[in-house]
């Protein structure tokens, strides 16, 4: 599904993610965030894929609102479960949309 942004500017949070053997309670971890992301102030959308890379974006209103969920306490613990067990490796970026366009039949 692709995220239905309002009008720019607006702030995107870029996860890419390289992930390990260890499955354990991984999609669990993932669905919570997912749930609890949604439910902070500022949050926008986001759009994720994975196919040997994994890449999930999500959309934010200010850079106020990532720090926020950056240091969110149950975020904090899924940072570090994912350091510890289902990460060989990440990056993250943060960029700002200046322009979208989309189509749509």
């Amino acid at each position: 599904m692709i995220a239905k942004t309002p009008p720019p500017p607006y702030f995107a949070v870029i996860f890419t993610s390289l992930r390990t053997e260890i499955d354990e309670n991984y999609s669990e971890m993932a669905t919570w965030m997912v749930q609890l992301a949604q439910e902070q102030e500022g949050y926008l959308g986001h759009e994720s894929a994975r196919e040997g890379v994994g890449i999930t974006v999500s959309y934010w209103k200010d850079l106020e609102s990532i720090r926020k969920w950056k240091a969110h306490t149950d975020h904090l613990l899924a940072q570090k479960l994912g350091r510890e067990k289902w990460y060989r490796g990440y990056k993250t970026r943060i960029a700002v949309v200046e322009r979208d366009y989309e189509f749509e039949k």
